[in-house]
Formats: structure tokens, sequence, C-alpha cells
């Protein structure tokens, strides 16, 4: 599976943002999607996950309440939904793919990523 992640900009505290990541392949839906951040001078760190029916999700304790993590199948995309944006924030976002439960390691599969940029 191929995945490319869009949707990345500059915004203001406070705001919103939705991020898209965008599949190829008929058996997306057998997939549990991640997406994962890197700050400047940062490590890489996870975000939050989907499980390949969308039933399950959970999200890393620094963006839980702040941001939702959906999925289209019928259109092989996943979405970041993220509001209260916080200049922490700031990363370039992307989403891995995986065969299996939803989990925070094991993404076989990664897109390029989408700069988010959020200005106080």
């Amino acid at each position: 599976v191929q995945l490319q992640a869009s949707g990345g900009g500059l915004v203001q505290a406070g705001d919103s943002l939705r991020l898209s990541c965008a599949a190829s392949g008929r058996t997306f839906s057998s997939y549990a999607v991640g997406w994962f951040r890197q700050g400047p001078g940062k490590e890489r760190e996870f975000v939050g996950t989907i499980s390949w029916n969308g039933g399950t999700s959970y999200y890393a304790d620094s963006v839980k309440g702040r941001f939702t993590i959906s999925r289209d199948n019928a259109k092989n995309t996943v979405y970041l939904q993220m509001n209260s944006l916080k200049p922490e924030d700031t990363a370039v976002y992307y989403c891995g793919a995986k065969i299996g439960v939803a989990g925070v390691e094991g993404y076989g599969y990664w897109g390029q990523g989408t700069l988010v940029t959020v200005s106080s």
C-alpha cells in the first residue's frame, strides 16, 4: 500500500486543521493506520491510531481530546482532525499503515509527511 499525507499548512493557535492520508491499493481496509509527527529537533512521536474498521482508536496524551482520527474505507482515506492547535503541535505529520491491530509501533508502510505550523 502507498500512502500520501496532505492538508498541512500555517495556522494560528486555537485554529483547526484536517489532515488526510490517502492510500492506494484495494486492501486498504485491512490496515490499521497511525499518525505520527516529528517536530523541529525532536524524534518522531506517536499521535494516534485507528483500527482497520474504525472501531478502535486511541491517542497520545498530548493530543487526547483535541485530535480525532476517522477513516472512510470507501475513499481509501484516513483523516486527522486537529482542533485547538498549539504551537507545540508544529511538526511534520506522517501516516503509517500496518496489518493487524492498531498500535503504537509496527508500521511497515509510510507516506511522505505534511508540514503543520502553528503560530502563537
